[in-house]
């Protein structure tokens, strides 16, 4: 038997990159998934058709996580059509393209936005659908690298994502005695669109060079590790912060 057989699992911006690799993963392994989106439904639509073709069991709901109505309404969809989760995983969240600002000149906009997103939305998202999730359910967070690093321009990005890791550790705490674990995956750089989008050919070559396996990660690298911790075989694993980044150093 899959070893995610009989669980429900909502992945929130499961349409496109880390999210759909993970998506795909988890209905692999036996889970039903539900898939969330806010602008991409027909890449949305075309993940949940793969993982059907497969064998899987997926929906798909639309709702953006930075708004507090759209949270509301998911998790009524959710219920209505799972009754409830064993895993949510929060992988959606603005990349890192177009969002550098450095601290002289980022936009209050710009720093509202990411945040609205990166940090409120998971936070209020999770909050909505806990009551949903059963006990030994799994929660995996999805932070970044760039919490760690000193890269002029990303401290609004960075701090968004420092800000999931320290939920993380308090919720993990807050939620051991229902024996829902909580961790956070931390990728370094990920060849997706949201991530690596905005970078020049040579600049991608030069980025894995750079890199002690002479590649970049890609979204199944990711998705192998949440898959891990939404199976029992993680289950003393809590709290935690998993370094996703091949062996590079921050």
């Amino acid at each position: 038997m899959r070893r995610l057989a009989e669980k429900i699992a909502l992945v929130t911006g499961g349409g496109r990159g880390i999210g759909a690799a993970v998506a795909k993963r988890l209905a692999q392994d036996g889970a039903r998934v539900i898939i969330n989106f806010s602008r991409s439904a027909q890449k949305a639509e075309e993940v949940a058709a793969t993982i059907r073709h497969n064998g899987g069991d997926a929906s798909i709901i639309e709702a953006d996580i930075s708004n507090i109505s759209d949270i509301d309404r998911m998790s009524r969809q959710v219920e209505d059509l799972a009754g409830h989760l064993d895993i949510l995983v929060n992988n959606a969240g603005h990349g890192t393209a177009g969002r550098h600002g450095q601290l002289s000149d980022i936009s209050i906009e710009d720093f509202d936005r990411i945040f609205a997103l990166n940090t409120r939305g998971l936070f209020f998202s999770t909050q909505s659908l806990l009551p949903l999730i059963r006990d030994g359910g799994r929660i995996i967070n999805f932070s970044s690298s760039t919490a760690l690093c000193r890269v002029p321009g990303l401290s609004a990005y960075g701090g968004s994502k420092a800000a999931v890791e320290a939920f993380s550790r308090v919720w993990a705490v807050e939620l051991a005695h229902r024996h829902i674990t909580v961790n956070t995956v931390q990728p370094g750089m990920v060849n997706t669109d949201m991530i690596t989008g905005g970078m020049g050919i040579d600049a991608m070559r030069a980025a894995a060079r750079a890199h002690p396996a002479k590649r970049v990660g890609e979204p199944e690298d990711l998705a192998d590790i949440v898959a891990f911790l939404a199976s029992d075989d993680s289950r003393w694993i809590n709290g935690q912060v998993i370094s996703a980044t091949g062996g590079t150093m921050v």
